[in-house]
Formats: structure tokens, C-alpha cells, sequence
């Protein structure tokens, strides 16, 4: 009787043991869990904290910063005859006065209606009313995008955020597949000579008599 008794209490202090030992265990793991908890930020998916966005992507880039470069160039372009004008009498004193950066030539927000001449690779003359024939305009309408001119337009974008001069050259790429996508991916170009249109985009100022307006807001009447 005294050994069953004995070995009762042995069991009983056994799994007394083995009962604290696995709630020490359940408190300890869930001090672990919630300290990391604490120390754990949620990812959502796109957003800026996600990990993926660690890696430069050039499209995401032109995303976060397209409309800011849009309204600016909205904001800020100048009437295509007053421009005109201006660049008749002092080039350089225009281009200082509406157009920003330097290097080959200031970038320069103009607004322009007209009517759509021949085009050629995506690229149409618009006859401006009160331009002389021998001031020639064009816009780019895609597919391809020439230029870095959307990149340049505010001067906010410098190279020094960037890696490398690929990086700085592919966002500019990517600023212009951004503005394709804003207004440009349902134009039919085989429709557009003869059309009447209004242009709010940049040039850069290199031949004052050839500008190659990239629009960033396009109308067509």
C-alpha cells in the first residue's frame, strides 16, 4: 500500500511537473509572438513599404510622379503666339523666361490649337493659326515616344537621385509610356489629318523654328 502510495504522488508530481513545463512554454511563446508582433509592419501589396518596391522600377517612378509633371506643364505653358513672338525677338530670353534645365536647350510648356497636317511614324505637323510657313510644329503621338522632354519639364528630376545614368534614362522612357497609357492609348492615328486639335505639352528648345511638342493633354474637335 505504502509503495502504491508513493508511486502515486511520484506520478501525480510528475505531471504537476510536465503541467508547468508546457504553461511555461505557452507564456514563453506567446511573449516571443508578441514581441514580434510589435516589431512586424504589414506589407500591402503595391504599396510604398513593399519590399518589392526596394528594387528602382522605372515605370513605378513615372506613376508616382506623371501627374505632378502634368499639372506643372498645364500650369505653366505658355500660348504658342506669344511664344512665337517672343523667340523672334531674343531666343535665349524666352527660353530663360518660359522654358527650365539648359544643356542642348531649355524645356519649354506650350498650348497650341491647329489642324492636323501629315504624320509620319506617329510624329504630324499642325498648322497654327498666325504661324508662319516657315515655323514648323509637330506632336508626337506615338507608338514610340522620342526624348526625355516629360523628364526635364518641371527640373525637379535630377540625375543625382539615381543609381546610374541608365536609371535616369529609363525614367524618362517610363514618363513617356505614362503619358501614352493617360491619353494616348485609344487614339486612332489614321483618323487625325485634317482634324482640328488642341496641344498642351513640352519642347525643347533647340531650333526655334522646329518644335516636337510631347503633349500631355491632347483634344481633338
Amino acid at each position: 500500500m505504502i509503495k502504491a502510495t508513493t508511486q502515486s504522488q511520484l506520478s501525480n508530481q510528475i505531471s504537476a511537473k510536465k503541467r508547468k513545463i508546457a504553461l511555461v512554454s505557452a507564456i514563453s511563446a506567446t511573449i516571443i509572438f508578441g514581441a514580434m508582433t510589435l516589431d512586424t509592419t504589414v506589407i500591402v501589396n503595391g504599396s510604398v513599404n513593399d519590399l518589392r518596391q526596394q528594387v528602382f522600377s522605372p515605370d513605378n517612378y513615372a506613376n508616382t510622379h506623371y501627374a505632378d509633371i502634368k499639372s506643372y506643364v498645364l500650369d505653366n505653358s505658355v500660348n504658342a503666339i506669344t511664344l512665337l513672338k517672343e523667340l523672334q525677338i531674343d531666343k535665349k530670353a524666352a527660353g530663360d523666361k518660359y522654358g527650365v534645365g539648359g544643356g542642348i536647350g531649355p524645356v519649354i510648356p506650350v498650348s497650341f490649337e491647329g489642324t492636323i497636317d501629315s504624320g509620319r511614324s506617329g510624329i504630324f505637323k499642325v498648322s497654327i493659326p498666325g504661324f508662319p510657313d516657315n515655323q514648323t510644329v509637330r506632336i508626337q503621338t506615338g507608338p514610340a515616344i522620342n526624348g526625355t522632354d516629360l523628364r526635364d519639364a518641371t527640373g525637379k528630376i535630377s540625375f543625382g537621385e539615381f543609381t546610374n545614368q541608365i536609371e535616369y534614362q529609363d525614367v524618362g522612357a517610363a514618363l513617356n509610356r505614362a503619358m501614352k497609357a493617360d491619353i494616348l492609348e485609344d487614339l486612332d492615328r489614321t483618323t487625325l489629318t485634317g482634324k482640328i486639335v488642341e496641344i498642351t505639352g513640352v519642347f525643347r528648345l533647340i531650333n526655334a523654328k522646329n518644335w516636337l511638342v510631347t503633349p500631355v493633354r491632347m483634344n481633338l474637335k
